[in-house]
């Protein structure tokens, strides 16, 4: 008996149905069907298998596309309670030094330090950024075929 993947299934498998365009008598032969008719028979079951592969890959990217979405969320959480964290130590570096100086400088002292890193990180990314902002090997590579066009121009 012929068969063909039918609906697809989760877990990465399909289930197997019989084709049901394929006659076959009880020797195994094909029945006198003509070549027009199992030319039919096949493209039949050829779009069928096509239509079937594809809810397969729909249902497999569902699927892969749900766990993406629940490790993004799961990231985002992460990102929201290391923010909470820094806070807290920072607190707790402001009351550390409450213990050895007057507390409203204990706070000024981390809030300059924190001012400090701040702005060191926004000078590296300001850096970092104008580096990146212009493709200066694109923009060589053009300016080499404006010269070599400019010049094949002129001859």
């Amino acid at each position: 008996m012929t068969t063909v993947p039918s609906a697809p299934t989760t877990g990465g498998s399909t289930a197997v149905a019989p084709v049901v365009g394929a006659a076959r008598s009880g020797s195994g032969r094909t029945s006198d069907a003509s070549i027009g008719e199992l030319v039919s028979s096949v493209s039949a079951d050829l779009s069928r298998l096509v239509r079937d592969e594809m809810r397969l890959a729909q249902v497999e990217v569902t699927e892969k596309a749900k766990k993406a979405g629940i490790g993004v969320g799961a990231f985002g959480a992460a990102g929201v309670l290391a923010l909470f964290a820094l806070g807290v130590l920072l607190a707790a570096a402001v009351l550390g030094l409450a213990t050895v100086i007057p507390a409203w400088l204990a706070a000024l002292v981390v809030g300059v330090v924190v001012l400090l890193v701040a702005g060191v990180a926004a000078l590296v990314g300001k850096k970092k950024v104008s580096e990146a902002a212009v493709p200066t090997r694109a923009v060589d590579s053009v300016k080499t075929d404006v010269q070599e066009i400019k010049e094949t121009i002129k001859r």
